[in-house]
Formats: C-alpha cells, structure tokens, sequence
C-alpha cells in the first residue's frame, strides 16, 4: 500500500498542479498548518531533480511568507489565534523563558530553530508575541529556511537515483523515520 501511496506522490509531484500545492503547504506551516513541506518537497525534487534549486528557492520564499504571517498573528492577533495554536502544541508556559532568550539570542532561536523538527511556526509567532524586531526577524528566517530545503534540494540532487531507490526500497523505514522527527518535534516542544 505505501508503494503505491509513494508512486502516486511521484506522479502527482510531477504533475502541474504540484507547486502551487507545495507554495501552499509551505506559506501555512510557517503559520498554522501542521505539516511540513518536506512531505511534498521530497517527492517533487525526485521527481524533477533540475529543478531542485529552484524548488528549494521557491519553499524558502513561500516558507518566510507564511513566517510573516505567523509574526502577525503573534504581533497583532495573540490572543485570537496565536495562544490557542501555541495551548495547542502546549508551548504556553514556557512564554517566559522564551522572551527572555530572544532577548539575548533570537536571531540564533529563529536560524537554529527553523531547521529542526521543531514546527516553525512556533518560532514565527514567539517573534512577533515578544515584538522581535522585524528586519532580523525576516533575515534570520531565510537564513534558516534556505539551509533547511537548500540542504535536503541538495543531497537529493546529489543523491538523486540512489535516493529514489533507498526510498522506495525501503519505503516502510522512510516513513517511519519522517513521522518519528515530526512527533519528536512536538515532544521535544512539551517537555523542554
């Protein structure tokens, strides 16, 4: 059943209604949405392997502009949406700590953060709920956003039929290893 999942994925990653699809999923992560674009970057990239970069590109860009959505709700729409998507990843009570560290770190919050498991959006809206300052705020987050898919663009670029293969191989421990980073994530975010 995950062949077939997986070979519907790749004829649908190659097909023309893919971007607008990965632009979407990509701009709401940043901001509401629970899944990461990963699960549509990667297929696309095999799919299409000269196309890698600019895909990669086209996430980060998309990414940061839901990033600045997420600042919005933060900023300006906390207690409307920001806190109940925060009690949802139950990452209420470590507010304090938080405004404290960016405070001193947030630049670096924002980069290392945003390539981690760790949902971004999260990291989005604490910088506009602590009023981080914008400019560092977006430079931070493209600095993140593009290590992110401009690594995984790149190892599938250079890995590209050995990846396909590995995955479809071994389609059942991909899997597993993706769903076991994305619900670390959000352990990570209810115990630390």
């Amino acid at each position: 059943m995950l062949q077939r999942l997986y070979a519907r994925m790749l004829e649908i990653a190659a097909g023309p209604h893919a971007l607008p699809a990965l632009l979407l999923v990509s701009f709401a992560e940043s901001s509401v949405f629970p899944i990461p674009p990963d699960i549509l970057l990667i297929p696309m990239i095999l799919a299409r392997p000269s196309q890698a970069w600019r895909l990669a590109a086209l996430c980060t860009l998309s990414s940061v502009a839901g990033g600045l959505l997420g600042y919005a709700i933060g900023y300006f729409l906390f207690d409307a949406v920001g806190r109940p998507v925060l009690e949802f990843y139950n990452a209420m009570g470590r507010y304090d700590a938080l405004k404290a560290g960016f405070d001193q770190w947030g630049v670096w919050i924002i980069i290392l953060k945003g390539m981690t498991p760790i949902p971004y959006k999260l990291i989005t809206i604490a910088s506009g709920l602590v009023h981080f300052d914008l400019i560092p705020f977006i430079v931070a987050s493209i600095v993140s956003r593009s290590l992110r898919f401009f690594l995984l663009a790149g190892l599938l670029w250079w890995f590209g039929d050995f990846a396909r293969e590995f995955i479809e191989r071994r389609l059942t421990l991909v899997t597993t290893i993706f769903a076991v980073l994305l619900v670390a994530g959000f352990v990570v975010l209810r115990y630390l």
